[in-house]
């Protein structure tokens, strides 16, 4: 099965090898049939502390890295 990929924004960096980011989508509201944002945070491992506040990245989904760490950063080189 693969790996979800999913691209969001960092909005924290303060923990040693983690980012933690925030996903946005839209979901249509089941009644009003208007579009509705919704935002959720991941924690992120990031292996050399390169990603700051404000990045936009790609995360994808791995192994347990700790407690609440299942997602990684990925790194384009485009």
């Amino acid at each position: 099965m693969p790996k979800r990929i999913l691209q969001g924004v960092v909005v924290s960096d303060k923990q040693d090898k983690t980012v933690v980011v925030s996903v946005e989508r839209q979901v249509m509201h089941p009644v009003y049939k208007k579009f509705i944002k919704k935002s959720k945070k991941y924690a992120a491992h990031d292996e050399n502390n390169q990603f700051k506040v404000g990045d936009t990245v790609r995360i994808q989904e791995c192994a347990p890295v700790s407690k609440n760490k299942t997602w990684t950063v990925i790194v384009d080189n485009a």
